[in-house]
């Protein structure tokens, strides 16, 4: 989870409502908690913020990896300049959003998430999996606090970035600290970097498993394999 920061003195309108591709299609209604601290108590002292300069923008591409994903055709947009977060919401983040508030999300209210089949404890038994996507599991009980459902304690890391949590609960955490959720159009905005038409932020050259590492992703044969010879 990613959100924008405010200008000075304007706060900003609500960002759109996205689907990913292997997320619920439902949408729930939620209350929104209303305690609300002042911008910098809710950044604890920090401002981790960073400025995009606006200007002409592309927003999908020419050459999807995967047609389903709808993210063609390419297409230009215009951008307003905006603030992001330097990196994504920690689960430290959201733990500090929860004791403030109170606030209860919606796996925990459903009593259940996805999870990723090679880290569903063994204690869990037999669960029920997504039609084309295998690898992810339905299980009882998971949630931000157990991310792998119960049992699972060990894969959380107050650094990690937070997980198990719905649009609707990052809006909410997004509004208490002081700004939105971007855009899909923002956020693709960012993440190309100024480079263009470009298949990846530092350019088009693909990964490799030898000499070009350039993130943390998997590696091997998915979904049975990661190698992490990125580590």
């Amino acid at each position: 989870m990613e959100f924008l920061m405010p200008h000075p003195g304007k706060l900003l309108k609500p960002g759109s409502n996205q689907i990913g591709c292997c997320m619920p299609t439902v949408v729930r209604k939620v209350s929104h908690p209303t305690h609300s601290v002042p911008m910098e108590e809710a950044l604890y002292g920090r401002d981790d913020s960073l400025s995009i300069p606006g200007g002409t923008s592309f927003l999908g591409t020419d050459s999807p990896r995967v047609a389903d994903d709808g993210e063609y055709p390419l297409r230009k947009r215009q951008i307003k300049g905006f603030r992001i977060g330097r990196a994504c919401v920690s689960n430290g983040d959201f733990e500090q959003f929860v004791a403030a508030t109170g606030y209860v999300t919606e796996a925990e209210r459903i009593g259940w998430s996805f999870v990723f089949w090679a880290q569903v404890p063994s204690q869990v038994g037999d669960t029920q999996a997504v039609g084309n996507a295998q690898w992810w599991r339905r299980v009882n009980g998971a949630n931000w606090r157990n991310i792998s459902g119960p049992g699972g304690a060990e894969h959380w890391n107050p650094d990690h970035p937070v997980v198990q949590v719905s649009w609707n609960d990052a809006r909410t955490y997004a509004a208490w600290a002081g700004g939105r959720l971007p855009t899909e159009a923002e956020w693709e905005h960012a993440a190309r970097g100024g480079l263009g038409d470009v298949r990846f932020p530092w350019g088009n050259r693909e990964p490799d498993e030898t000499n070009f590492l350039p993130c943390n992703i998997w590696q091997g044969r998915f979904p049975k394999l990661n190698t992490r010879l990125d580590g």
